[in-house]
C-alpha cells in the first residue's frame, strides 16, 4: 500500500519525475537528486514501509539481490573505486524520507568522504550491552 504523501510514492507512481536505474514488480531504483558522487542511487520497495524493520523479509531479500545486481553497473558507469550501501532507520540515523530506502554510493579515491571513527567500550559496557541483548 503507498502513502499519498510520501515523495518515493509519488516517484514509484510517475508523479515526480526520477532517473529511473532499475525496476521490477517489487523495487524501483533511481538517482538520488541530491548526490554525495555521481551514480548514488536510492534503491526502495514500491510498497510503502516506513524504514528497514518494517519491511518483510521476502521484500528484503529480494532488495538485497537487486542491490547486488546493480552495483557493479553503477560503479562501472562512473568509473569509481569503491562503493557504500546503507540504510538510515529513523530521524536521528539520518532517515529524511519515512520509506524504506538503500543508499548505493559510488566511491573515489580522494572524494573527502571519511567513514566513521568508532570508540572503545567502556570497562563491562559490552558485556552489559550483551546481556540486554535478548532474541
Amino acid at each position: 500500500m503507498n502513502n499519498q504523501n510520501c515523495i518515493f510514492c509519488k516517484i514509484i507512481k510517475g508523479e515526480i519525475p526520477s532517473y529511473k536505474v532499475y525496476e521490477d514488480d517489487i523495487v524501483f531504483a533511481f538517482l538520488d537528486i541530491n548526490p554525495i558522487n555521481p551514480g548514488h542511487t536510492l534503491v526502495i520497495p514500491k510498497e510503502h514501509f516506513e524504514n528497514t524493520l518494517d519491511t518483510p523479509d521476502e521484500i528484503l531479500k529480494h532488495i538485497t539481490v537487486v542491490i547486488k545486481k546493480i552495483t557493479p553497473a553503477i560503479i562501472k558507469a562512473v568509473g569509481s573505486d569503491a562503493c557504500n550501501i546503507n540504510i538510515n532507520n529513523g530521524k536521528v540515523a539520518g532517515q529524511v524520507v519515512f520509506h524504506a530506502h538503500w543508499h548505493i554510493k559510488p566511491r573515489f579515491e580522494n572524494d573527502g568522504y571519511k567513514l566513521w571513527s568508532g570508540k572503545e567500550y567502556q570497562k563491562g559496557k559490552a558485556e552489559e550491552i550483551i546481556k540486554k541483548i535478548k532474541i
